[in-house]
C-alpha cells in the first residue's frame, strides 16, 4: 500500500476524535446519530479500525463537514475556492456554503436580458435576500416590489414568489435559506436603537 495514503488514514482517528470533541458530543450520541455502535467508533477514533466510506460519509455528515476535510485530504495548491455554479432560467446560482443542511447561502448573478413575466413558486423553508447590485423585482404574494443595492427582504417560502430583472439590467443578490424555516437572527442593533 502507497505510504501516503497508510498516513492519511492514520491521522483520520485523531481527527474524528477532536471533531466530536470541540461539539462537546459523546461517543454514545454520536452512535445514535449516525448509526455507528460506540466500540465501531471508538476504535475509528483509536486508529484500530480502518476508515472505509461506509464509515466516514454519516461521520462527516453529523459532524458537517465534507469528506475531504474529514480525511485530511491534501491541499491542491491553488488557494482559491472553486465553486460549482447551477444555471437554471438563465440565472447564474453560486452555493456559498459547504456543509449540508441547515442554512444554505448562494450568491445570484441575472445577466441584462429581457424582462420576464413572473411564474410564483412555492416551497418549504425561509429565506433572506440582499440586493449587491442592480434592480431586483419580487413578486411576493399580492405585493410587486421593485429592491435595489442595499435593500434586504425576508420571507416564508410558503408564500408564492418569484424573483427576475426589475429593468433589464443585470442585477446580483445574495440569499440564506433554510429549508425547514430556519431564520437568520440579527444579534447586533445600530447605535442608538433600541
Amino acid at each position: 500500500m502507497d505510504e501516503n495514503l497508510d498516513d492519511v488514514l492514520a491521522a483520520v482517528g485523531p481527527r474524528l476524535r477532536a471533531l466530536r470533541l470541540s461539539r462537546d458530543v459523546t461517543l454514545t450520541a454520536l452512535a445514535q446519530e449516525t448509526g455507528i455502535s460506540v466500540s465501531t467508533l471508538s476504535r475509528l477514533e483509536a486508529g484500530q479500525r480502518r476508515p472505509n466510506l461506509e464509515l466516514l460519509l454519516p461521520l462527516a455528515k453529523a459532524h458537517q463537514v465534507p469528506l475531504d476535510e474529514l480525511v485530511g485530504a491534501p491541499d491542491t495548491g491553488d488557494p482559491r475556492v472553486h465553486l460549482r455554479p447551477i444555471v437554471a432560467r438563465g440565472m447564474t446560482i453560486v452555493p456559498l456554503t459547504r456543509k449540508p443542511g441547515g442554512i444554505q447561502a448562494y450568491k445570484h448573478i441575472l445577466p441584462a436580458g429581457p424582462l420576464e413575466e413572473p411564474n410564483p413558486q412555492v416551497h418549504e423553508g425561509y429565506e433572506w435576500l440582499y440586493v449587491l447590485n442592480g434592480k431586483l423585482r419580487m413578486v411576493l404574494g399580492t405585493q410587486d416590489l421593485v429592491l435595489r443595492s442595499g435593500e434586504a427582504a425576508e420571507f416564508d417560502t410558503r408564500i408564492p414568489h418569484w424573483f427576475g430583472r426589475a429593468d433589464g439590467k443585470a442585477v446580483e443578490f445574495l440569499s440564506l435559506f433554510g429549508t425547514q424555516g430556519e431564520r437568520m437572527h440579527v444579534r447586533a442593533k445600530p447605535a442608538g436603537k433600541q
